[in-house]
Protein backbone atom coordinates (compact mmCIF):
# COMPACT_ATOMS: atom_id res chain seq x y z
CA UNK A 1 0.00 0.00 0.00
CA UNK A 2 3.22 2.41 1.07
CA UNK A 3 4.53 2.02 -2.75
CA UNK A 4 1.25 2.88 -4.63
CA UNK A 5 0.64 5.78 -2.03
CA UNK A 6 4.04 6.85 -3.48
CA UNK A 7 3.28 6.19 -6.96
CA UNK A 8 -0.06 8.05 -6.98
CA UNK A 9 1.63 11.19 -4.95
CA UNK A 10 4.64 11.41 -7.21
CA UNK A 11 2.17 11.01 -10.36
CA UNK A 12 0.39 14.07 -8.83
CA UNK A 13 3.14 16.12 -8.35
CA UNK A 14 4.21 15.35 -11.60
CA UNK A 15 0.93 16.94 -13.20
CA UNK A 16 0.86 19.32 -10.59
CA UNK A 17 3.73 20.71 -12.75
CA UNK A 18 2.22 20.34 -15.96
CA UNK A 19 4.03 17.14 -16.81
CA UNK A 20 0.64 16.06 -18.66
CA UNK A 21 -1.40 18.60 -19.71
CA UNK A 22 -5.07 17.64 -21.31
CA UNK A 23 -4.10 19.07 -24.68
CA UNK A 24 -1.21 16.49 -25.07
CA UNK A 25 -3.13 13.58 -23.78
CA UNK A 26 -5.30 14.80 -26.34
CA UNK A 27 -2.79 14.83 -28.81
CA UNK A 28 -1.27 11.57 -28.17
CA UNK A 29 -4.19 9.51 -28.06
CA UNK A 30 -5.36 10.90 -31.99
CA UNK A 31 -1.83 10.25 -32.88
CA UNK A 32 -2.08 6.53 -31.57
CA UNK A 33 -5.30 6.05 -33.18
CA UNK A 34 -4.32 7.12 -36.58
CA UNK A 35 -1.18 5.19 -36.50
CA UNK A 36 1.29 8.51 -36.48
CA UNK A 37 2.93 7.51 -33.18
CA UNK A 38 3.56 4.32 -34.09
CA UNK A 39 7.32 2.57 -35.64
CA UNK A 40 8.73 6.60 -35.68
CA UNK A 41 11.76 4.83 -35.23
CA UNK A 42 14.99 5.40 -32.57
CA UNK A 43 15.61 9.19 -31.90
CA UNK A 44 18.49 10.87 -33.84
CA UNK A 45 21.82 10.16 -31.50
CA UNK A 46 22.95 13.54 -33.01
CA UNK A 47 20.94 15.32 -30.88
CA UNK A 48 22.39 14.23 -27.51
CA UNK A 49 25.93 13.34 -28.58
CA UNK A 50 27.14 17.53 -27.57
CA UNK A 51 25.99 16.72 -23.71
CA UNK A 52 27.56 13.53 -23.89
CA UNK A 53 30.87 14.82 -25.36
CA UNK A 54 30.82 17.74 -22.81
CA UNK A 55 30.12 15.47 -19.75
CA UNK A 56 32.82 13.39 -20.44
CA UNK A 57 35.19 16.58 -20.43
CA UNK A 58 35.24 15.29 -16.32
CA UNK A 59 36.66 11.81 -17.42
CA UNK A 60 39.35 13.56 -19.68
CA UNK A 61 40.51 15.52 -16.28
CA UNK A 62 40.19 12.22 -14.02
CA UNK A 63 43.03 10.58 -16.34
CA UNK A 64 44.64 13.78 -16.73
CA UNK A 65 45.20 14.25 -13.26
CA UNK A 66 46.35 10.46 -12.23
CA UNK A 67 48.90 10.70 -15.31
CA UNK A 68 50.04 14.48 -14.62
CA UNK A 69 52.17 13.47 -11.89
CA UNK A 70 54.07 10.62 -13.76
CA UNK A 71 56.51 12.62 -15.67
CA UNK A 72 56.58 15.68 -13.74
CA UNK A 73 57.43 14.30 -9.92
CA UNK A 74 61.22 14.23 -10.06
CA UNK A 75 61.08 17.80 -10.94
CA UNK A 76 58.35 18.56 -8.34
CA UNK A 77 60.79 17.41 -5.85
CA UNK A 78 63.94 18.76 -6.82
CA UNK A 79 62.04 22.33 -7.12
CA UNK A 80 60.12 21.81 -3.60
CA UNK A 81 62.96 20.58 -1.85
CA UNK A 82 61.68 16.38 -0.73
CA UNK A 83 63.99 14.94 -3.42
CA UNK A 84 64.83 11.68 -2.20
CA UNK A 85 62.03 11.37 0.17
CA UNK A 86 60.09 8.56 -0.88
CA UNK A 87 57.25 8.93 1.86
CA UNK A 88 56.84 12.73 0.39
CA UNK A 89 56.60 11.40 -2.74
CA UNK A 90 53.87 9.06 -2.30
CA UNK A 91 52.38 11.43 -0.55
CA UNK A 92 52.05 13.72 -3.87
CA UNK A 93 50.93 10.67 -5.52
CA UNK A 94 48.44 9.33 -2.76
CA UNK A 95 46.94 12.78 -1.52
CA UNK A 96 45.17 13.01 -5.04
CA UNK A 97 43.15 9.39 -4.22
CA UNK A 98 42.27 10.19 -0.88
CA UNK A 99 40.60 13.51 -2.00
CA UNK A 100 39.25 11.52 -4.97
CA UNK A 101 37.65 8.70 -2.24
CA UNK A 102 35.86 11.90 -0.27
CA UNK A 103 34.52 13.67 -3.78
CA UNK A 104 33.16 9.52 -4.28
CA UNK A 105 31.33 9.54 -1.53
CA UNK A 106 29.46 13.12 -1.41
CA UNK A 107 29.59 12.69 -5.47
CA UNK A 108 25.66 11.03 -5.18
CA UNK A 109 24.65 13.39 -2.84
CA UNK A 110 25.46 16.49 -4.43
CA UNK A 111 24.05 14.83 -7.86
CA UNK A 112 20.80 14.26 -6.75
CA UNK A 113 20.61 17.45 -4.56
CA UNK A 114 21.73 20.37 -7.63
CA UNK A 115 21.40 18.07 -10.18
CA UNK A 116 23.70 16.56 -12.74
CA UNK A 117 24.84 19.97 -14.69
CA UNK A 118 25.43 22.01 -11.40
CA UNK A 119 27.05 18.67 -9.95
CA UNK A 120 29.12 18.64 -13.22
CA UNK A 121 30.02 22.67 -12.68
CA UNK A 122 30.68 22.13 -8.98
CA UNK A 123 33.30 18.82 -9.62
CA UNK A 124 35.11 21.72 -11.65
CA UNK A 125 35.57 24.15 -9.22
CA UNK A 126 37.91 22.34 -7.20
CA UNK A 127 40.36 20.52 -9.83
CA UNK A 128 40.32 24.82 -11.03
CA UNK A 129 41.40 25.97 -7.50
CA UNK A 130 42.84 22.67 -7.09
CA UNK A 131 44.98 23.01 -10.00
CA UNK A 132 45.99 26.94 -9.57
CA UNK A 133 47.47 25.69 -6.36
CA UNK A 134 49.56 22.96 -7.31
CA UNK A 135 51.31 25.04 -10.67
CA UNK A 136 51.91 28.23 -7.78
CA UNK A 137 53.06 25.50 -5.06
CA UNK A 138 56.29 27.18 -3.08
CA UNK A 139 56.60 23.91 -0.90
CA UNK A 140 55.57 20.44 -0.34
CA UNK A 141 52.52 21.08 1.90
CA UNK A 142 51.44 23.72 -1.37
CA UNK A 143 51.19 21.24 -3.30
CA UNK A 144 49.33 18.43 -1.25
CA UNK A 145 46.85 20.75 -0.59
CA UNK A 146 46.41 21.49 -4.62
CA UNK A 147 46.59 17.49 -5.16
CA UNK A 148 43.78 17.00 -1.59
CA UNK A 149 41.37 19.84 -3.98
CA UNK A 150 41.92 18.43 -7.19
CA UNK A 151 41.33 14.47 -6.15
CA UNK A 152 37.95 15.85 -4.67
CA UNK A 153 36.79 17.37 -7.82
CA UNK A 154 38.21 14.01 -9.81
CA UNK A 155 35.98 11.60 -6.91
CA UNK A 156 32.98 13.54 -7.79
CA UNK A 157 33.37 14.00 -11.88
CA UNK A 158 33.67 10.51 -13.57
CA UNK A 159 30.55 8.54 -11.38
CA UNK A 160 28.53 11.71 -12.32
CA UNK A 161 29.46 11.66 -16.19
CA UNK A 162 28.85 7.98 -15.76
CA UNK A 163 25.34 8.72 -14.31
CA UNK A 164 24.68 11.83 -16.68
CA UNK A 165 25.37 9.74 -19.97
CA UNK A 166 23.15 6.71 -19.27
CA UNK A 167 20.73 9.37 -18.37
CA UNK A 168 20.92 11.45 -21.60
CA UNK A 169 21.91 8.90 -24.16
CA UNK A 170 19.04 7.19 -26.42
CA UNK A 171 18.88 3.74 -25.46
CA UNK A 172 20.60 1.87 -28.49
CA UNK A 173 23.79 3.95 -28.17
CA UNK A 174 23.70 4.16 -24.27
CA UNK A 175 26.94 1.64 -24.41
CA UNK A 176 28.62 3.15 -26.78
CA UNK A 177 28.24 6.71 -25.56
CA UNK A 178 29.41 4.87 -21.97
CA UNK A 179 32.54 4.02 -23.30
CA UNK A 180 33.12 7.90 -24.42
CA UNK A 181 33.67 8.37 -20.93
CA UNK A 182 36.31 5.13 -20.56
CA UNK A 183 37.89 6.46 -23.68
CA UNK A 184 38.13 10.17 -22.24
CA UNK A 185 40.04 8.84 -19.33
CA UNK A 186 42.72 7.72 -21.36
CA UNK A 187 42.85 10.36 -23.58
CA UNK A 188 43.45 12.88 -20.70
CA UNK A 189 46.25 10.64 -19.23
CA UNK A 190 48.28 10.42 -22.39
CA UNK A 191 47.60 14.24 -23.19
CA UNK A 192 49.27 14.54 -19.47
CA UNK A 193 52.30 12.16 -20.55
CA UNK A 194 52.91 14.25 -23.64
CA UNK A 195 52.87 17.55 -22.16
CA UNK A 196 54.97 15.77 -19.37
CA UNK A 197 57.55 14.59 -21.46
CA UNK A 198 59.91 18.56 -21.17
CA UNK A 199 59.57 18.26 -17.36
CA UNK A 200 62.71 16.78 -17.12
CA UNK A 201 64.88 18.80 -19.48
CA UNK A 202 63.28 22.13 -18.53
CA UNK A 203 63.13 23.90 -15.51
CA UNK A 204 59.60 24.80 -14.23
CA UNK A 205 57.84 22.74 -17.15
CA UNK A 206 55.82 20.99 -14.33
CA UNK A 207 54.56 23.96 -13.25
CA UNK A 208 53.05 24.63 -16.85
CA UNK A 209 51.86 21.15 -17.06
CA UNK A 210 49.67 21.88 -14.24
CA UNK A 211 48.09 25.16 -15.37
CA UNK A 212 47.10 23.55 -19.16
CA UNK A 213 44.42 21.40 -17.10
CA UNK A 214 42.44 24.85 -15.84
CA UNK A 215 41.43 24.96 -19.23
CA UNK A 216 39.29 21.71 -19.76
CA UNK A 217 37.72 22.51 -16.19
CA UNK A 218 37.14 25.97 -16.97
CA UNK A 219 35.27 24.65 -20.21
CA UNK A 220 33.19 21.75 -18.87
CA UNK A 221 32.09 24.26 -16.23
CA UNK A 222 30.98 26.85 -18.95
CA UNK A 223 29.84 24.49 -21.72
CA UNK A 224 27.37 22.54 -19.01
CA UNK A 225 25.63 25.56 -18.51
CA UNK A 226 24.46 24.62 -21.99
CA UNK A 227 23.68 21.05 -21.77
CA UNK A 228 20.68 19.70 -20.56
CA UNK A 229 19.74 18.50 -17.27
CA UNK A 230 18.52 14.71 -17.14
CA UNK A 231 15.22 14.88 -17.66
CA UNK A 232 15.24 11.84 -15.14
CA UNK A 233 16.33 14.06 -12.10
CA UNK A 234 14.40 16.66 -13.20
CA UNK A 235 11.14 14.10 -12.93
CA UNK A 236 12.20 12.86 -9.56
CA UNK A 237 11.88 16.34 -8.27
CA UNK A 238 8.44 16.72 -9.73
CA UNK A 239 9.67 19.12 -13.06
CA UNK A 240 7.57 17.22 -15.31
CA UNK A 241 7.19 19.93 -17.45
CA UNK A 242 10.85 20.76 -17.63
CA UNK A 243 11.88 17.09 -18.29
CA UNK A 244 9.51 17.01 -21.21
CA UNK A 245 11.49 20.14 -22.57
CA UNK A 246 14.95 18.33 -21.91
CA UNK A 247 14.05 15.22 -23.78
CA UNK A 248 12.60 17.96 -26.94
CA UNK A 249 16.01 18.73 -26.68
CA UNK A 250 18.19 15.18 -26.57
CA UNK A 251 15.38 13.10 -28.27
CA UNK A 252 13.67 15.28 -30.73
CA UNK A 253 10.07 16.05 -30.40
CA UNK A 254 8.21 12.68 -31.67
CA UNK A 255 9.94 10.64 -28.92
CA UNK A 256 8.74 12.64 -25.92
CA UNK A 257 6.09 11.40 -24.79
CA UNK A 258 7.12 7.82 -25.27
CA UNK A 259 10.34 8.40 -22.70
CA UNK A 260 8.21 10.57 -20.01
CA UNK A 261 5.81 7.07 -20.19
CA UNK A 262 9.30 5.08 -19.22
CA UNK A 263 9.78 7.38 -16.32
CA UNK A 264 6.80 7.22 -15.28
CA UNK A 265 6.87 3.10 -15.51
CA UNK A 266 10.58 3.23 -14.01
CA UNK A 267 9.88 5.37 -11.63
CA UNK A 268 6.74 4.47 -9.72
CA UNK A 269 6.93 4.73 -6.23
CA UNK A 270 10.43 6.35 -6.17
CA UNK A 271 10.29 9.01 -4.10
CA UNK A 272 13.35 10.55 -3.20
CA UNK A 273 12.18 12.61 -0.19
CA UNK A 274 13.58 10.26 2.21
CA UNK A 275 16.38 8.03 2.12
CA UNK A 276 18.36 5.93 4.88
CA UNK A 277 21.15 4.03 4.21
CA UNK A 278 19.54 0.71 6.06
CA UNK A 279 17.46 0.35 3.19
CA UNK A 280 20.02 -0.78 0.67
CA UNK A 281 20.90 -3.51 3.42
CA UNK A 282 17.85 -4.96 4.41
CA UNK A 283 14.82 -5.74 2.22
CA UNK A 284 14.40 -5.79 -1.37
CA UNK A 285 16.98 -3.03 -2.56
CA UNK A 286 19.50 -5.50 -1.12
CA UNK A 287 20.12 -7.95 -3.60
CA UNK A 288 20.27 -5.16 -6.12
CA UNK A 289 22.85 -3.73 -4.47
CA UNK A 290 24.86 -6.60 -3.28
CA UNK A 291 24.94 -8.47 -7.14
CA UNK A 292 26.69 -5.28 -8.62
CA UNK A 293 23.79 -2.95 -9.47
CA UNK A 294 25.28 0.54 -9.90
CA UNK A 295 24.91 2.48 -6.89
CA UNK A 296 26.79 5.21 -4.78
CA UNK A 297 28.12 2.32 -1.87
CA UNK A 298 29.02 -0.03 -4.55
CA UNK A 299 31.09 2.13 -5.72
CA UNK A 300 32.00 3.29 -2.11
CA UNK A 301 33.72 -0.51 -1.64
CA UNK A 302 35.36 -0.58 -4.43
CA UNK A 303 37.16 2.13 -4.12
CA UNK A 304 38.23 1.05 -0.56
CA UNK A 305 39.08 -1.79 -2.37
CA UNK A 306 41.50 -0.36 -4.53
CA UNK A 307 42.58 2.88 -2.52
CA UNK A 308 43.60 -0.32 0.34
CA UNK A 309 45.36 -2.10 -2.49
CA UNK A 310 46.97 1.04 -3.90
CA UNK A 311 48.49 1.56 -0.39
CA UNK A 312 49.44 -1.48 -0.34
CA UNK A 313 51.60 -1.45 -3.30
CA UNK A 314 52.89 1.61 -2.46
CA UNK A 315 54.35 -0.08 0.84
CA UNK A 316 55.48 -3.04 -0.59
CA UNK A 317 56.62 -1.99 -4.13
CA UNK A 318 60.33 -1.66 -3.25
CA UNK A 319 60.59 -4.07 -0.40
CA UNK A 320 58.85 -7.40 -1.88
CA UNK A 321 59.51 -6.34 -5.55
CA UNK A 322 57.56 -5.81 -8.99
CA UNK A 323 57.88 -9.10 -9.53
CA UNK A 324 56.33 -10.72 -6.27
CA UNK A 325 53.54 -8.50 -6.63
CA UNK A 326 52.35 -9.40 -9.95
CA UNK A 327 52.54 -12.74 -9.10
CA UNK A 328 50.86 -12.24 -6.41
CA UNK A 329 48.08 -9.43 -7.90
CA UNK A 330 47.52 -12.08 -10.72
CA UNK A 331 47.20 -14.89 -8.66
CA UNK A 332 44.47 -13.19 -5.86
CA UNK A 333 42.79 -12.61 -9.57
CA UNK A 334 42.96 -16.19 -10.74
CA UNK A 335 41.24 -16.68 -7.31
CA UNK A 336 38.89 -13.95 -7.00
CA UNK A 337 37.52 -15.32 -11.32
CA UNK A 338 36.96 -18.67 -10.03
CA UNK A 339 35.18 -17.27 -6.88
CA UNK A 340 32.77 -15.33 -9.51
CA UNK A 341 32.35 -18.76 -11.37
CA UNK A 342 31.84 -20.63 -9.00
CA UNK A 343 28.78 -17.86 -7.81
CA UNK A 344 27.10 -18.47 -11.23
CA UNK A 345 26.99 -22.42 -10.66
CA UNK A 346 24.58 -24.22 -9.17
CA UNK A 347 27.15 -25.66 -6.72
CA UNK A 348 25.84 -22.93 -4.15
CA UNK A 349 22.05 -21.40 -3.11
CA UNK A 350 21.19 -18.22 -4.45
CA UNK A 351 21.82 -16.23 -1.33
CA UNK A 352 25.27 -17.82 -1.01
CA UNK A 353 26.45 -16.98 -4.87
CA UNK A 354 25.32 -13.00 -4.05
CA UNK A 355 28.11 -12.86 -1.45
CA UNK A 356 30.31 -14.54 -3.05
CA UNK A 357 29.93 -12.37 -6.10
CA UNK A 358 30.42 -9.45 -4.00
CA UNK A 359 33.33 -10.84 -2.31
CA UNK A 360 34.99 -11.90 -5.28
CA UNK A 361 34.40 -8.96 -7.46
CA UNK A 362 36.50 -7.15 -4.34
CA UNK A 363 39.22 -9.76 -4.05
CA UNK A 364 39.40 -8.89 -7.93
CA UNK A 365 39.94 -4.92 -7.33
CA UNK A 366 41.72 -5.70 -4.66
CA UNK A 367 44.30 -7.95 -5.67
CA UNK A 368 44.54 -5.99 -9.06
CA UNK A 369 45.49 -2.23 -7.44
CA UNK A 370 48.21 -4.52 -5.21
CA UNK A 371 49.80 -5.29 -8.53
CA UNK A 372 48.38 -5.48 -11.68
CA UNK A 373 47.08 -1.45 -11.43
CA UNK A 374 50.50 0.01 -10.56
CA UNK A 375 53.31 -2.10 -11.59
CA UNK A 376 53.09 -2.21 -14.88
CA UNK A 377 53.39 1.60 -15.56
CA UNK A 378 56.38 1.56 -13.12
CA UNK A 379 58.10 -1.02 -15.22
CA UNK A 380 57.61 0.14 -18.70
CA UNK A 381 59.05 3.25 -17.54
CA UNK A 382 62.12 1.28 -15.78
CA UNK A 383 62.78 -1.08 -18.76
CA UNK A 384 62.88 1.15 -21.65
CA UNK A 385 65.96 3.21 -22.52
CA UNK A 386 65.69 6.46 -22.02
CA UNK A 387 66.40 7.32 -25.54
CA UNK A 388 62.82 5.82 -26.16
CA UNK A 389 61.17 5.60 -22.79
CA UNK A 390 58.69 8.43 -23.22
CA UNK A 391 57.62 6.87 -26.34
CA UNK A 392 57.57 3.73 -25.92
CA UNK A 393 55.28 4.07 -22.63
CA UNK A 394 52.76 6.04 -24.69
CA UNK A 395 52.28 3.40 -26.94
CA UNK A 396 51.93 1.42 -24.41
CA UNK A 397 49.59 3.07 -22.33
CA UNK A 398 47.63 3.89 -25.46
CA UNK A 399 47.15 0.06 -25.94
CA UNK A 400 46.20 -0.33 -22.56
CA UNK A 401 43.25 1.74 -22.79
CA UNK A 402 42.09 0.56 -26.20
CA UNK A 403 41.92 -3.13 -24.47
CA UNK A 404 40.17 -1.66 -21.75
CA UNK A 405 37.82 0.28 -24.36
CA UNK A 406 36.62 -3.22 -25.76
CA UNK A 407 36.41 -5.06 -22.68
CA UNK A 408 34.40 -2.19 -21.35
CA UNK A 409 32.43 -2.20 -24.79
CA UNK A 410 31.98 -6.18 -24.90
CA UNK A 411 31.70 -7.40 -21.67
CA UNK A 412 27.85 -7.08 -21.22
CA UNK A 413 27.04 -8.57 -24.80
CA UNK A 414 29.21 -11.29 -23.96
CA UNK A 415 27.86 -11.89 -20.39
CA UNK A 416 24.79 -11.95 -22.25
CA UNK A 417 25.74 -14.53 -25.01
CA UNK A 418 28.11 -16.79 -22.99
CA UNK A 419 27.34 -16.03 -19.61
CA UNK A 420 29.00 -15.19 -16.53
CA UNK A 421 31.01 -18.75 -15.97
CA UNK A 422 32.11 -19.57 -18.96
CA UNK A 423 33.28 -15.56 -18.93
CA UNK A 424 34.95 -15.63 -15.85
CA UNK A 425 36.73 -19.13 -16.52
CA UNK A 426 37.88 -17.07 -19.78
CA UNK A 427 38.82 -13.86 -18.01
CA UNK A 428 40.83 -16.48 -14.84
CA UNK A 429 42.65 -18.41 -17.18
CA UNK A 430 44.19 -14.92 -19.07
CA UNK A 431 45.36 -13.93 -15.52
CA UNK A 432 46.93 -17.72 -14.63
CA UNK A 433 48.28 -17.33 -17.73
CA UNK A 434 50.18 -13.60 -16.79
CA UNK A 435 51.18 -15.33 -13.76
CA UNK A 436 53.05 -18.07 -15.84
CA UNK A 437 54.27 -14.87 -18.41
CA UNK A 438 55.94 -12.75 -15.18
CA UNK A 439 57.26 -15.92 -14.17
CA UNK A 440 59.11 -16.64 -16.79
CA UNK A 441 59.72 -13.24 -18.85
CA UNK A 442 59.52 -10.56 -16.58
CA UNK A 443 62.66 -8.75 -15.09
CA UNK A 444 63.20 -7.78 -11.58
CA UNK A 445 63.99 -4.05 -11.24
CA UNK A 446 63.71 -3.75 -7.28
CA UNK A 447 66.99 -1.78 -6.41
CA UNK A 448 68.15 -1.23 -9.45
CA UNK A 449 69.58 1.83 -11.35
CA UNK A 450 68.06 2.74 -14.88
CA UNK A 451 71.94 1.65 -16.20
CA UNK A 452 72.01 -1.48 -14.69
CA UNK A 453 68.10 -2.40 -15.74
CA UNK A 454 68.64 -1.73 -19.13
CA UNK A 455 72.26 -3.50 -19.38
CA UNK A 456 70.39 -6.43 -18.31
CA UNK A 457 68.26 -6.51 -20.80
CA UNK A 458 70.82 -5.86 -23.48
CA UNK A 459 70.36 -9.11 -26.08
Amino acid sequence: MRGRHDASSMYKRGTRDHAFDAHDKELGSDRLLTGEGKDIGNPSWKRSLPHVLVATLASFLYGYHLGVINETLESISHDLGFHGNTMAEGLVVSTCLGGAFVGSLFGGLIADGVGRRRAFQLCALPMIIGASMSATAKNLWGMLLGRLFVGTGMGTGPPVAALYVTEVSPAYVRGTYGSFTQIAAGLGLLGSLFIGFPAKETEGWWRMCFWASVAPAAMLALFMEFCAESPHWLFKRGRGAEAEAEYEKLLGGPHVKSAIAELLKSDRGDDADTFKFSELLYGHHRQALCAGVPSKSANMCVGIANLLGSFIAMILMDKLGRKVLLIGSFSGMVVAMGIQAISSTSLVSRSSAVYLSVGGMLLFVLAFAIGAGPVPSILLSEMFPGRVRANAVSICMAFHWMVNFFVGLLFLRLLEQIGPLVLNSIFGTFCLLAVLFVQKNVLETKGKSLQEIEMALLP
